[in-house]
């Protein structure tokens, strides 16, 4: 296989995991997280900037791609490790969490039509396009197309979701014409019904993906909710294969998913906050528009060792923010990303020397002013 796991070490407390994730384009230690590059890029960082902040491994959207420039253009210029010039592991998402977001589209057996939105021409996509799509793009993870339903959904509507998402999943692992370069995983869906999420799980793994991923979460079911369906996906799923929670972000969230099995997440927060001058910090969220830090000398956080925080003070990124510099994102993006890299990191040394409870007591104690963890 193009992508394999090795687990390491599991919590002996909680289902928490530390393991390493083989690609064509390098081995990471999990659990890890990937910045999200959605149009090839992450936003106002060169590739340097992003490596000296952490990042291992980054997710790019092949919809977006598919629109802008096209994924045949990416092929031609040799893939998209070489188009956008970053020599690590790249993930793409197979576009249906994009398509299944656009509010004209019409879902059948075959695919779903939908309007590009410049133009407003109708484009199809289904698993045979997406996946020829990253086929293309060259990604060392690929995803099979699903159907991603929203928020709250009945429980029938859930139900046909899951057949097709497991119809779609076959479908995806036919088309499939680069094996062994690129490491396809299968998608649990299901909403927030046991039955549904187990039923998707157990069939998808009689489908053999080298990695699966719980997806419908992060679209309205708030934190308790999102961590049921990892709670009813992850039991199901091989021990050997990696697991991937799809578009969540915060850092309670994270651990609290890492607590349950889950080893690689996503999510434009870290990237996007640092983009509006939200700083993550050790004790919580600092907002440097705040007047406040107009005359302060001191870095984000003093216990930090990003290049943000080892060269600028406080009040040089106010400044920067005040002025509307765009260099202010650029430091600002490439701290928030360390934060997310230390974060997991700091996660993984405590499952191997086995103190992942205290650990994210601790951190939580911290963050949240309560040891107890996150709320709702």
């Amino acid at each position: 296989m193009a992508v394999t796991f090795t687990l390491e070490k599991t919590d002996s407390w909680t289902k928490a995991r530390a393991g390493y994730l083989k690609t064509p384009h390098g081995t990471v230690p999990t659990p890890l997280f990937m910045p999200v590059g959605t149009q090839g890029a992450l936003k106002t960082l060169h590739p340097d900037h992003a490596e000296a902040a952490g990042a291992k491994i980054v997710l790019a959207n092949t919809y977006h791609l598919f629109i802008q420039p096209g994924t045949n253009i990416v092929a031609r210029a040799g893939g998209l490790h070489s188009f956008m010039g970053w020599d690590g592991p790249i993930l793409t998402d197979s576009g249906g969490f994009q398509v299944f977001s656009l509010p004209d589209r019409e879902i059948t057996e075959e695919g779903v039509t939908f309007s590009f939105e410049k133009e407003g021409k109708p484009i199809f996509m289904g698993p045979e396009e997406s996946i020829s799509a990253q086929n293309e793009l060259g990604a060392d993870i690929i995803m099979a197309f699903d159907e991603c339903i929203p928020f709250p959904a009945e429980y029938g509507y859930a139900a046909e979701s899951v057949e097709r998402t497991l119809r779609w999943a076959a479908r995806s692992k036919k088309a499939h014409k680069r094996p062994g370069e690129q490491g396809l995983f299968g998608i649990v869906q299901g909403s927030v019904y046991p039955d549904l999420r187990e039923r998707c799980a157990r069939e998808l793994v009689k489908m053999d993906f080298p990695g699966y991923a719980v997806g419908g979460v992060s679209v309205g079911e708030g934190h308790d909710l999102m961590q049921r369906a990892v709670e009813y996906s992850v039991p199901f799923l091989p021990e050997d294969r990696v697991r991937y929670l799809m578009g969540v972000g915060r850092p309670e969230d994270i651990l609290e998913a890492i607590t349950r099995g889950i080893d690689i997440f996503d999510c434009i927060i870290p990237t996007r906050f640092g983009r509006a001058g939200v700083f993550f910090t050790p004790t919580g969220k600092l907002r440097i528009h705040k007047k406040s830090y107009r005359k302060d000398r001191y870095p984000i956080d003093t216990s930090c060792e990003c290049p943000t925080c080892k060269r600028f003070s406080r009040a040089y990124l106010h400044h920067l923010f005040t002025i509307d510099e765009p260099l202010g994102k650029t430091l600002g993006t490439i701290h928030n990303i360390h934060f997310y890299m230390d974060l997991v990191a700091q996660a993984r040394l405590a499952i191997v020397e086995d103190r992942f409870k205290p650990f994210k007591r601790n951190f939580y104690q911290r963050y949240l002013g309560d040891s107890s963890g996150p709320k709702g």
